[in-house]
């Protein structure tokens, strides 16, 4: 074994010194340092995201309950070095100047916000600023539709149950403003310490409590295992994915392209290193041969080339990590300015995982060349004609399945990602090899019909028709890896833009009455103002499921459980609300009367199917209503979404209000000050801050996904480079026979051109097809998104493979055509 390795030392300081390792190292390197950016940039900036996405519940973790959380969890926490804070929610209703508001009270603690901060003014809305303090006590802050309602001014006091408190501030924004938007009332935030002296809170009174935590996120995942078996029915743990839905769902997509875009990186990387291992291999045959004859059995063979693969993994692993680090650097450096101001810091793991990444890469593509050494026969010093026996096919692709298997886990974490992609390329490349195979075949039959360049070239490439399509394939390979990047990263900006257009609605207006609704649409109109349609609100609780009690049905911490503590906001319909589209069953058409349309992971989670019985409680009155479908819902729209649909005139006997949502430029602010005069009992809900800082997080994330997209091009377009040199040395001898038998250099330059455009366009055809396969599964399987067939790529792809591969083969045979044919022969 000794003796082994160091002749391994030996042999990679002579191919350095030879330049033989030059292209295999160049491969690993450019595959670890692209490797390593796309995964040290995409984890900071998820992280980063993940880390504003919290500012919307002021903390990293968030428990709701209707019980007070007991001091136990506090001490966990504190001993875990989390920060603890915690608010409580309840309805109060407010007599002032002879006026009466129902206000939603916020309760709030010493800390709060653990994320984010509140915004308050002291007279122009316009003239908020951030704060991180909260009131003092005996003090609060309320909403300027407090101050209208009840006629007061800064400096008045309201009565909060028994306890007066004095108004020092206005109150604009609340970084965890959540709830049903359907109830929501203005807003007084108090301190917690003055709870006690206003006797609203009595054994049995409506209250929501909520404690807050933020810190490492190894302590918050410990904290989190820890307090699940702690919780009790009714109590949740909230993140940003199930609280906000409108951001879960884009940080979800997000995390998952930068996922892709890594395996696509790994993926190009890989065919470089697998054909650049078996150039490297095919030109120490007859150094493996005399290893051979002077004694060396078959695991001599494979110890001293798995050592030596190994030292030049581990260089190139270590270096590609310390460039993936500065590159990253660099780009977070150059583009300082378009990122969030606060950055998280890289990730050691990710550093260091990508020297392991290199090695798996490396072993995984390159065993099966290393593996044909060691059955090489020792005659082959005598004959140069001899080469080893081919690897096993289900050797080759087993170790590059595998590899690519653990990669893309280990990048996505999504099983479903990681089994799509393999399925489809592991079909679509068995399938396209035989239809290679088929367009090889084609040229061949062009060849009598060509110019001679023309038919220098396609001589070329279709005279090892086997050696043509792997080279094809190999080349397809990473062109579909660098499309399915650009035509995801292009959805999932599109998608955005059409979620969140100029005009997205930034107000819903609530607690309509019958009796308002013309009037309110006629003064809208008169506005300006257009808003999105108007739908009735029925207050009830969904109770059973065919007979059966729903806490019996629910599993803890799932989403239905949020659901059925609490009462829904039933409405009904007859055309299928924007955003909304059927998944099973029918849309409730009227045909079928007290039928329902239940929101589809909802009725995953209580394992309703169309044709079940809904039994729910409104106003004390029991309802049994018949499911005639489930449909998706696009929660992440600013718009109206409900769980669940009526039919037209199944609730209208039960008391309702209305609800619609609206747009007002900047400009036009004022006319909210006209609805407020001339609707005294509705309530208008701007949702502008959240709006912002939603818009905000997406231009982060776009952001995010065109920088690591244009990582993984130049790594694509590098890694491209490298695998055309890997393939030229038989291309590169036959050019010097001919330029020894007096072809021209015109002649050579115009064949090569022919030859490796050829193969390029060939490629982009393929990688145009399965391409179109891949997006198709990705975008309605993974990503959730419409999906289109892209034409435009069919063009591009064929024309950029050709150009960057004919450009590539033309490049690294420059030599052929201008150097002397015994030097060119030398330097082989």
């Amino acid at each position: 074994m000794v003796r082994n390795i160091k002749l391994a030392l030996k042999l990679v300081l002579r191919d350095w010194r030879s330049g033989e390792l030059t292209i295999l190292m160049a491969a690993l390197l450019i595959a670890v340092a692209s490797s390593t950016a796309v995964s040290l940039l995409g984890d900071r900036l998820t992280r980063t995201m993940s880390l504003q996405a919290a500012e919307f519940l002021a903390a990293d973790l968030v428990v709701a309950g209707h019980q007070e959380p007991p001091p136990v969890w506090r001490q966990q926490a504190s001993a875990q070095g989390l920060r603890v804070s915690g608010t409580a929610e309840f309805s109060s209703v407010l007599i002032e100047n002879d006026e009466l508001l129902l206000v939603g009270v916020k309760a709030v603690e010493e800390g709060y916000p653990l994320r984010g901060a509140l915004r308050t003014t002291l007279g122009e809305v316009t003239a908020a600023t951030e704060t991180h303090d909260i009131p003092n006590r005996g003090e609060a802050w309320v909403e300027q539709r407090v101050l209208t309602a009840l006629g007061l001014n800064l400096g008045s006091e309201i009565t909060v149950g028994e306890k007066p408190l004095r108004i020092t501030r206005i109150l604009t924004h609340e970084p965890d403003r959540r709830g049903d938007l359907y109830s929501l009332q203005p807003r007084v935030l108090m301190n917690r310490a003055d709870v006690a002296e206003t006797r609203v809170i009595q054994p049995g009174s409506h209250v929501h409590y909520y404690e807050l935590f933020a810190g490492d996120e190894p302590a918050l995942r410990a904290f989190k295992q820890w307090i699940k078996p702690q919780l009790h029915p009714g109590q949740r743990i909230l993140d940003v994915h199930d609280d906000r839905p409108e951001l879960g769902n884009a940080l979800t997509r997000a995390e998952r392209y930068l996922g892709l875009t890594s395996i696509a990186v790994v993926l190009i990387s890989g065919v470089a290193i697998a054909m650049t291992a078996r150039r490297y291999t095919e030109r120490h045959y007859d150094m493996t041969a005399m290893l051979k004859c002077l004694g060396a059995r078959e695991r001599d063979v494979l110890g001293i080339y798995t050592a030596l693969f190994l030292i030049v993994g581990l260089i190139a692993s270590t270096l590609g990590c310390a460039l993936g680090y500065l590159a990253q650097y660099g780009v977070v450096q150059l583009l300082r300015s378009l990122l969030p101001q606060t950055l998280a810091s890289p990730g050691w793991l990710a550093v260091t995982f990508g020297a392991a990444t290199g090695l798996l890469i490396l072993f995984g593509f390159a065993l099966p060349p290393i593996l044909r050494l060691k059955r090489l026969a020792p005659l082959r010093v005598l004959r140069r004609d001899l080469e080893p026996l081919p690897s096993s096919a289900w050797l080759v692709f087993g170790l590059a399945t595998l590899t690519l298997s653990a990669l893309l886990w280990r990048y996505t974490s999504d099983w479903m990602m990681t089994i799509s992609v393999l399925a489809i390329a592991g079909a679509a490349i068995a399938l396209f090899s035989v239809i290679g195979l088929s367009m090889l075949s084609l040229g061949r039959l062009l060849v009598p019909y060509v110019s001679l360049s023309w038919r220098f070239g396609l001589q070329h490439l279709t005279r090892r028709p086997r050696l043509g399509v792997s080279q094809i394939l190999a080349f397809a390979v990473t062109l579909v890896a660098m499309q399915v990047s650009v035509s995801v990263r292009t959805e999932l900006l599109q998608e955005w833009k059409r979620q969140l257009p100029e005009d997205t609605p930034n107000h819903f207006a609530l607690n309509l009455f019958d009796t308002d609704l013309p009037r309110f649409r006629e003064t809208l109109s008169q506005e300006g103002i257009v808003s999105s349609d108007y739908y009735p609100i029925v207050r009830g609780r969904l109770t059973a499921v065919n007979g059966k009690d729903v806490f019996d049905i629910v599993h803890k911490d799932s989403r239905a459980e949020a659901s059925i503590n609490r009462e829904l906001s039933l409405t009904w319909a007859s055309n299928l609300p924007p955003g909304n589209r059927v998944v099973r069953g029918r849309w409730v058409d009227g045909s079928a009367p007290m039928s329902v349309s239940v929101e589809a992971e909802l009725a995953k989670s209580l394992g309703i199917e169309p044709g079940d019985k809904l039994t729910f409680n409104i106003a004390g009155e029991e309802l049994i209503a018949n499911v005639v479908g489930t449909r998706s819902v696009r929660w992440d729209t600013m718009t109206p979404n409900f769980f669940m649909i009526f039919s037209p005139g199944s609730l209208d006997r039960y008391p309702h209000t209305w609800l619609t949502s609206f747009y007002v430029p900047p400009e036009r602010k004022t006319a909210l000050g006209h609805l407020a005069k001339a609707f005294p009992s509705m309530t208008v809900l701007e949702v502008d801050a959240l709006l912002k800082q939603f818009q905000n997080i997406l231009r982060q994330v776009t952001g995010a996904i065109e920088y690591v997209l244009l990582l993984a091009l130049a790594a694509g377009f590098t890694v491209l480079f490298a695998a055309v040199r890997a393939t030229l040395d038989e291309r590169i001898y036959e050019d010097v026979l001919l330029r020894t038998m007096g072809a021209s250099r015109r002649l050579l330059r115009n064949a090569q051109w022919v030859e490796f455009a050829s193969l390029g366009f060939l490629a982009g055809i393929l990688a145009s097809a399965i391409s179109e396969a891949i997006a198709w599964t990705l975008f309605s399987r993974v990503f959730d998104l419409a999906y289109r067939f892209h034409w435009e790529a069919w063009l591009a792809t064929p024309a950029l493979g050709a150009l960057v591969v004919g450009l590539a083969g033309y490049l690294n045979t420059r030599s052929v055509v201008k150097n002397s044919p015994m030097r060119v022969l030398r330097e082989l």
